[in-house]
């Protein structure tokens, strides 16, 4: 939904892509551009639904995966500085607290819902400030 408000809301400022992807497979997806912002739920149960949480990937602690199939976003970003990859070197990831990350294809929680137009606003903010900085 975020993505979907975003694409309206930058028109031709940003690349905004909707996925569902994870893991390695972003490799391709994020390739070939200098910054990147990335959405995504998280569940720590330390904050409340709803709650924003800006991360550097450096926040990320890598996750031992029993297959590559399981890699996160630490291992991808580890892969692409091995390959020497065109990858973005400005990363900003938004995670929305959620109570539940396995249940697909439902209803958003009402405080999920309600954190939609803080978390527009700091992705607007974030693209708006890299469009802004000298090169």
């Amino acid at each position: 939904m975020a993505a979907r408000e975003l694409r309206q809301r930058l028109g031709v400022r940003a690349d905004v892509i909707d996925t569902s992807i994870s893991g390695l497979a972003l490799l391709e997806v994020l390739t070939g551009y200098d910054q990147a912002v990335i959405i995504d739920a998280i569940c720590t149960g330390r904050d409340t639904p709803g709650t924003i949480s800006q991360l550097d990937p450096a926040d990320l602690a890598p996750v031992t995966a029993p297959s590559p199939h399981y890699a996160g976003l630490p291992e991808m970003f580890d892969l692409a500085e091995q390959l020497n990859l065109e990858f973005p070197q400005e990363i900003v990831i938004y995670a929305v607290e959620v109570s539940d990350p396995f249940t697909i294809d439902g209803p958003m929680t009402p405080a999920v819902e309600q954190a939609l137009p803080e978390l527009v606003r700091k992705v607007e903010e974030q693209v708006t400030q890299w469009a802004e900085k000298p090169v």
